[in-house]
């Protein structure tokens, strides 16, 4: 289980890092040790606020035959930017769409590399 949970955790801060290294719209200015406190704090939202959320625009999602899924990401992801002003600020929504888009790309790719669920 713990295993589970830290290869999870580097996931997510490769794709992360990954993502604002590809994406000009995202500014990241912060260390190693900024970049993965920043994936955990992304990855206790997306654990915690996301269920939330997902249960509140429930109508929406089905609406939206679950593309709505990416708005609640990318407003997770500002959620992170707020948390973390002075290392991680991200210029405008699109960009903030399409990093969401990519950093589950990447590590649902990494995830099924390292055989992670």
């Amino acid at each position: 289980m713990v295993k589970s949970l830290l290869i999870r955790w580097v996931v997510l801060a490769i794709a992360v890092g990954i993502t604002t290294w590809l994406l000009p719209g995202l500014n990241f200015s912060g260390d190693l040790l900024t970049l993965f406190l920043m994936s955990a704090v992304l990855g206790f939202l997306m654990a915690v606020l996301k269920p939330i959320l997902m249960l509140l625009t429930c109508p929406l999602v089905v609406l939206t035959l679950g593309l709505f899924t990416l708005v609640i990401n990318t407003f997770i992801l500002y959620v992170t930017s707020w948390i973390f002003p002075n290392s991680f600020h991200i210029d405008t929504f699109w960009w903030a769409l399409l990093a969401s888009i990519i950093i589950s790309a990447i590590a649902m790719l990494l995830n099924s590399l390292l055989g992670e669920e």
